[in-house]
């Protein structure tokens, strides 16, 4: 039995053929129109696609996507090139990455990350010609006397700021695709932010005298109530919390300045 139903790949190739053909410029520009909306369909599936593991719009991966589809019209050669939805797919998902690429490429890493992960780089290099093949963060924490967890949270950072190109093409017994397309989830930019903020507050922390550290110490990670905070230091209430407004009223003019 012959299945006579067409499909949308048949109608949009079809409406390519003609429009590749079509020389009055009215009809032209409407195949034009009618083959843009055809493949919209395939532009946000694949624009979404990417926009989940990138964590970028979707609405502005699909206007990009939409570039890379009327690109595809122009250069296709019908009874040439593949099925028109097959050519386009690799217009479509190359605009994408390319605008991915080069959003991630604007990100910058903060100074005071960069100095901590250039000690890192410094502390390895030594450690290897110490004789240790290849150092452990514990190591490596140990060499230049900061915790081993800030060791591991700077190597992370440097590892989603990998300069790898995007387009990089992956292979595996089932698919081709490309590093984009196996990205995990994620904001980076908030994931920095939000480490640069951790990384000023300890560093505000550690210039705070000894007894006002104390207070902040039992305040935020203890999470004593000052009346308990009193008790413990042998003081008052009124002075706990004069000494917890001192501290943090210095660390706001500690951050400020930085």
């Amino acid at each position: 039995m012959v299945n006579n139903k067409k499909t949308k790949t048949d109608d949009i190739d079809e409406l390519i053929s003609q429009y590749k053909l079509c020389k009055d410029e009215k009809r032209k520009r409407f195949l034009h129109l009618r083959i843009t909306e055809l493949g919209l369909d395939l532009v946000k599936r694949i624009a979404i696609s990417i926009a989940i593991p990138s964590n970028s719009p979707a609405d502005d991966l699909i206007q990009v996507g939409a570039l890379g589809l009327i690109k595809a019209i122009d250069f296709y050669v019908p009874n040439k090139n593949a099925k028109f939805l097959t050519y386009a797919t690799h217009f479509i998902k190359g605009e994408i990455r390319h605008y991915v690429r080069d959003k991630a490429n604007i990100i910058k890493t903060p100074r005071k990350i960069q100095e901590m992960f250039f000690k890192i780089q410094a502390a390895t290099k030594e450690l290897v010609a110490e004789g240790v093949d290849e150092p452990s963060t514990k190591q490596i924490a140990e060499h230049i006397n900061i915790p081993e967890s800030k060791v591991v949270e700077i190597l992370k950072i440097d590892k989603f700021k990998s300069t790898v190109s995007l387009d990089q093409h992956v292979s595996s017994e089932s698919e081709e695709s490309t590093l984009i397309d196996k990205i995990p989830s994620g904001d980076y930019q908030e994931f920095l932010s939000s480490y640069e903020d951790k990384i000023m507050i300890e560093e505000a922390i550690e210039r705070l005298p000894k007894e006002l550290k104390k207070i902040l110490e039992l305040s935020f990670f203890e999470e004593l109530n000052q009346r308990e905070i009193a008790d413990k230091l042998g003081i008052s209430q009124m002075q706990v919390s004069r000494r917890l407004k001192k501290a943090l009223n210095k660390m706001y003019d500690f951050m400020r300045r930085v």
